[in-house]
């Protein structure tokens, strides 16, 4: 076992897939030590029925509100920044030092995270497009790169709860196109997410309660 999936605890490790970039792992389970605890419980206790999947709504129906339920009560909120970008420029000339000044107004416009605690983020996408995993990586480099979270968190569908979704007949709610592992993997080697170290969840069939 790699020295980083020794720091999750089991119970994650057998309900979902689990993607480790920056050192994400580390970082949280070992600098963020009360949010990481708090995050692998309410990854622990977060379950989904087949009923939930058959109901229309998408990103939007109750399987996301979950997270909040389990969430909320502890303090992780919704966070947004947005920021201007101020340049000093020293110019010399004539032995003598002018000093510029420049400001950028929304250099940082409106990057939004569902839920912040302290200096960890966390995401769900359940079913939505999947560019909106390019909103949400850039947001995670946006607040890393300004300073106020250490790490990410994102959850998302991994490729074998299509299993499933055929049996449901429902594949075509859940298509190729959406949010799901496949989708979100490809966007993380690719650096989308630039320095902000993220560990990347992946739900699998056995969090679906009430599926034999």
């Amino acid at each position: 076992m790699s020295n980083w999936l020794s720091l999750i605890p089991s119970e994650v490790r057998y309900l979902y897939e689990i993607h480790n970039y920056n050192h994400a792992a580390e970082i949280l389970a070992q600098g963020c030590t009360e949010e990481f605890n708090e995050l692998m419980d309410a990854l622990v206790r977060f379950s989904v029925t087949t009923e939930e999947i058959l109901l229309p709504g998408g990103n939007e129906s109750q399987i996301p509100k979950k997270f909040s339920h389990l969430l909320r009560p502890l303090n992780w909120y919704e966070t947004r920044i947005q920021g201007d970008l101020l340049i000093k420029m020293d110019v010399y000339g004539n032995q003598q030092k002018q000093v510029i000044e420049k400001r950028i107004s929304n250099f940082i416009d409106g990057h939004k995270i569902d839920y912040v605690k302290n200096r960890v983020a966390f995401d769900l996408e359940w079913n939505s497009k999947d560019q909106t995993f390019d909103r949400d990586l850039y947001a995670f480099r946006a607040f890393h790169d300004c300073g106020i979270i250490s790490a990410g968190v994102l959850v998302t569908r991994c490729a074998e709860l299509n299993d499933i979704f055929r049996h449901l007949d429902v594949m075509h709610k859940y298509g190729a196109s959406t949010t799901w592992m496949g989708k979100l993997i490809p966007r993380l080697e690719a650096g989308r997410h630039g320095g902000c170290p993220v560990l990347a969840l992946g739900i699998k069939k056995k969090l679906v309660s009430d599926w034999v």
